[in-house]
């Protein structure tokens, strides 16, 4: 998939919204990818997937044991990245603030691991994921995400193989332009405050 067949994806189902939103990350932007509705239809999910693993070289694929996602954001894609790669997917939780598996989820000491998240902005969440699986015991050799908002500048500590990296401008707290800061705030994403 190229730049613009990703876009249509996300504009198609209604996942491309404008307004003011607070990101995540804490950061304002006039842009929000809602992937949980890109990814509500199973067909679109699975192409978004094979196209996001045919963008990570096959010497990172072949060593890849299990998949593991964040969740909220991460489990859909992380499920049909596994299904696309024929390995299991596991996700995340941090009902007390911290990632951890639950649900029985275990790792392999040593288990090679691809994380896999939805959207990237600032990388936090990645970086909590990918400390949280060491403390598992595996050892995540790589990140794939659907997109990634800070158009190639994030730094996760491992290989990063974004399908599209977009270049929506976030905002600091105190830096939100006049034109922003007068759009009603809304805050979509998963990360309690």
């Amino acid at each position: 998939m190229n730049q613009e067949q990703v876009l249509a994806e996300f504009r198609s189902s209604g996942a491309l919204l404008e307004g003011h939103f607070k990101l995540s990350s804490g950061r304002h932007s006039g842009h929000y990818l809602q992937c949980a509705r890109v990814l509500m239809n199973p067909a679109r999910a699975a192409r978004i997937a094979e196209a996001v693993v045919a963008g990570i070289p096959a010497e990172v694929r072949e060593k890849v044991d299990v998949v593991v996602s964040p969740a909220m954001g991460g489990i859909i894609i992380g499920h049909e990245v596994g299904r696309a790669l024929g390995l299991d997917a596991l996700f995340l939780e941090r009902p007390e603030g911290v990632f951890h598996l639950r649900r029985g989820f275990t790792l392999t000491k040593g288990a090679k691991v691809l994380m896999v998240e939805d959207v990237v902005t600032t990388g936090l969440s990645s970086r909590e994921a990918i400390a949280a699986v060491a403390r598992e015991g595996g050892e995540v050799i790589a990140e794939c995400a659907i997109i990634d908002r800070s158009c190639g500048s994030v730094d996760l500590g491992v290989p990063f193989y974004p399908l599209l990296a977009i270049d929506f401008p976030t905002y600091d707290e105190n830096d939100i332009p006049e034109s922003l800061a007068a759009v009603e705030v809304t805050k979509p994403g998963s990360r309690k405050e």
